[in-house]
């Protein structure tokens, strides 16, 4: 069979190739799964989020009991299964896992693009899918997880770990550097990666994927949206059986011309969102500190560093050698801080993520690389010393090409206010370009943004210590 003109081999009308952007991204290793660190289920809180439902079958009542559950054990789920939900402290489904349970576990399978934001229960819902799905009498693949960055594979790992505690589920990571190369056979039923290292090691025949039946995307939007990740991720698909494989695409975010080519990849599907209103910030308080220059950014940040240990801090910047730089100054002042980027090696990255989430490190200065997906529970403030952006015609020299990434704004202030707690952020602008470049943020986001002033510090630190309370 002829793959179409995006490749895939299946044609589905009315679907567009999405346009590439331009953010960090990352291939990846973990440390052994059984010492991930679990995802604390009982911090989830009670949800009112509106979910609406499209089912594929037009036929089917959404409204209709069999599509929601209030109870685990309404799925009928295998008692190992129910035992693991419980251990991690979930009592019962959140809203978004009332109405995708049913769904994603209903045979014969379907497929399903879920519109979740973090903190609602997708992770927990896909794994359970994937759990589900196991013959664990079959000591090879049968689910494939994909991730934009090793530090959310290792993360999801981890709640498959715990999930699947009393079950003899085997799981292996697909990241860079975390098998050897010589490796000729992986037998686990799970495997959790990332595009380019699952797509070689497929290649390679260390994965076989002929007993594979459900594949998921986690932060879907950026997989099938980003360069490079989305034909390596596509890679991925086309090498996967025909007509046998469940595909489930989650994501916080799905811009229009990712959606359409959402619905390409995983044709006919249920599709489940939060209402569009609702995948918004509204527990995060937003500020913006007017800065001189780039020099007067950095001495503000310095004068916010006892705030920024208050709780846990991150940094977001938008290139690696910005990190690394902010990083060494303050590291030389005496201010203990860890930066995190792509371009570190593998064991360092894991060092530095696992230490962070373990409470053992308060500041990190990293790029879009941790932007997305990844739950650290202690975060309260989130600055954004460069606000993100991607460019609109092509041209990365030209700054005046250069507008706000908002899916990635959400996604790096959401790294605070996790499962409903209060959270606030920062922007730094320094001149007129960064200044309109906020102004199209707050238009976007419907948020307002408040001015904190930057000439006076104690002033300064005096209201972010207010904010900080309340």
């Amino acid at each position: 069979m002829e793959k179409d003109a995006d490749g895939f081999y299946t044609p589905v009308p009315d679907a567009a190739p999405s346009e590439p952007e331009k953010p960090e991204a990352a291939e990846d290793k973990p440390a052994d799964a059984s010492e991930a660190t679990k995802e604390k289920a009982t911090d989830l809180i009670k949800s009112d989020y509106e979910v609406s439902v499209t089912l594929a079958d037009q036929q089917a009542d959404p409204n209709s009991p069999l599509y929601s559950v209030k109870t685990f054990e309404q799925l009928g789920l295998h008692q190992d299964l129910l035992k693991g939900i419980y251990d991690m402290g979930f009592t019962k489904p959140s809203k978004i896992q009332e109405r995708a349970m049913p769904l994603l576990l209903a045979n014969p399978p379907q497929n399903m693009i879920g519109q979740s934001q973090s903190g609602t229960g997708k992770t927990a819902a896909f794994v359970l899918t994937m759990l589900s799905r196991i013959d664990f009498s079959k000591n090879q693949p049968q689910a494939l997880c994909l991730a934009p960055s090793r530090e959310l594979a290792r993360q999801i790992m981890s709640v498959v770990v715990a999930m699947g505690k009393f079950t003899p589920v085997q799981t292996e990571y697909a990241i860079k550097d975390h098998l050897p190369r010589g490796a000729s056979k992986v037998t686990a039923q799970v495997i959790v990666g990332t595009p380019g290292t699952m797509t070689d090691l497929i290649r390679r025949r260390v994965i076989d994927v002929s007993a594979v039946k459900i594949f998921v995307l986690d932060e879907a939007d950026e997989m099938l949206n980003q360069d490079g990740l989305g034909d390596q991720t596509l890679r991925v698909k086309n090498m996967l059986p025909k007509n046998q494989v469940q595909i489930v695409l989650f994501s916080a975010t799905f811009p229009d011309n990712v959606r359409n080519f959402a619905n390409k990849f995983a044709p006919n599907a249920n599709k489940i969102e939060l209402q569009k209103t609702e995948v918004t910030v509204d527990n995060i308080r937003q500020f913006y500190m007017d800065c001189r220059d780039e020099e007067h950014k950095y001495e503000v940040l310095v004068s916010l560093y006892n705030l920024l240990v208050v709780g846990q801090s991150i940094i977001f910047c938008q290139h690696r050698h910005t990190a690394d730089r902010i990083s060494q100054r303050m590291t030389a002042e005496g201010h203990k801080v860890a930066s995190l980027h792509g371009a570190k090696d593998a064991a360092e990255r894991d060092a530095i993520i696992d230490n962070f989430r373990e409470g053992r490190e308060k500041v990190l200065i990293t790029t879009n690389v941790i932007a997305r997906g990844i739950d650290i529970l202690q975060v309260n403030l989130v600055v954004n010393y460069d606000l993100p952006l991607l460019n609109e015609h092509g041209d990365w020299k030209n700054k005046d090409d250069l507008v706000p990434d908002i899916e990635t704004y959400i996604h790096r202030i959401g790294r605070t206010g996790r499962f409903g707690r209060k959270g606030i952020s920062i922007n730094f602008v320094h001149d007129k370009r960064t200044w309109q470049q906020m102004e199209q943020i707050e238009k976007a986001t419907g948020k307002q943004i408040i001015r904190i002033e930057t000439n006076d510090l104690d002033e300064m630190e005096e209201q972010m210590k207010k904010a900080l309370k309340s």
